[in-house]
């Protein structure tokens, strides 16, 4: 089986390997010269150092040469699912199409389904490929399991058979809005882990955020249409503690650094990748207010990142806080 992944940074490469112990694969990136980089280097150097590509995988920067194959596999930034989408229609109309993009449009706080049905249609054959992974353990070969969830429960069972192997596990679910969004909203979560290790509250207190921050994304995604048992799942509570505690997270890195005083663009100059984690805050929170949901943490995150509260006013906020029934 042919398999065209789009996006050649850390998770685009990682899967591209992944899936290039079984399978035919392209990896494609738009910038000429980062193919050029690896096809001299045999290894993305910029995002997984030292992880050679085989020489089995191949490389473009053509996307007309990328398209012609049995599954389109897009893991650019959220920003670039839009326009990948539309020129894929165009190049390759009706191949399948997997996404593992995360979090909510720009904007327009379009999850990425919603983002695939305006630009595909909305029979398109898809789904989301989410869950708890890091792109260097995945390059490397070591174990862990994600999901493939789709509207059409058919359509992930069969993508699951066709990808699974005994080091990346997959499995498949029908409810694609509730992975959409607790992918989406763990990164917001992360970010909070990240300022609270990062002044120094202790393992209670991310336990407590970490659960907390399950029920808010859990809210939202009921708002939205989700079942709260795929919150319990890899797509949720799964990739929520990842997140939130492995050293590997960028948004997690983002919270330890705002918890030292550094400004945003300082911090994201730093970091050198994306963080989806900062622009999804800004439109969770909105969505959250559109909706009438109560999400307290993502609220306290987005005045950090907006430059309307240091990192200890907003803490202390939240600790200020009511006490609740849970």
């Amino acid at each position: 089986m042919r398999i065209a992944v789009f996006g050649a940074g850390a998770w685009g490469t990682a899967l591209a390997l992944a899936f290039s112990r079984q399978h035919d694969v392209i990896l494609w990136s738009r910038e000429a010269h980062e193919i050029d980089d690896l096809k001299r280097d045999r290894e993305n150097r910029r995002y997984l150092p030292g992880i050679p590509l085989p020489d089995t995988l191949a490389l473009t920067h053509q996307i007309e040469v990328a398209a012609p194959a049995d599954l389109h596999l897009v893991v650019t930034p959220l920003a670039g699912l839009r326009s990948t989408a539309r020129a894929l229609q165009v190049a390759a109309p009706n191949t399948p199409l997997l996404w593992a993009c995360k979090g909510l449009e720009a904007g327009t706080t379009r999850l990425p389904h919603q983002i695939v049905a305006e630009e595909l249609g909305p029979d398109a054959p898809c789904g989301v490929l989410t869950g708890p992974s890091f792109a260097a353990e995945v390059a490397r070969g070591q174990p862990a399991a994600v999901t493939i969830a789709a509207r059409d429960l058919e359509f992930a069972r069969h993508w699951v058979r066709q990808l699974h192997d005994h080091r990346l596990r997959l499995y498949a679910n029908d409810d694609l809005v509730g992975a959409e969004v607790g992918g989406a909203v763990k990164n917001v979560m992360a970010i909070a882990a990240g300022v609270s290790d990062g002044m120094g509250f202790g393992l209670n207190a991310r336990a407590a955020l970490i659960t907390r921050g399950l029920a808010e994304i859990t809210r939202l995604g009921l708002a939205l249409g989700a079942r709260r048992d795929t919150f319990m799942g890899l797509a949720g509570l799964g990739d929520l503690v990842l997140t939130c505690t492995g050293d590997l997270s960028r948004n997690r890195r983002v919270g330890l650094m705002l918890a030292e005083g550094r400004t945003l663009d300082d911090i994201l100059a730093a970091l050198g990748h994306v963080a989806e984690g900062v622009s999804t805050t800004r439109e969770v929170a909105a969505l959250a207010q559109r909706l009438g949901v109560e999400m307290p943490i993502t609220q306290a995150m987005d005045d950090i990142l907006a430059g309307r509260l240091n990192a200890r006013d907003a803490v202390e906020q939240l600790l200020a806080r009511d006490p609740k029934q849970e």
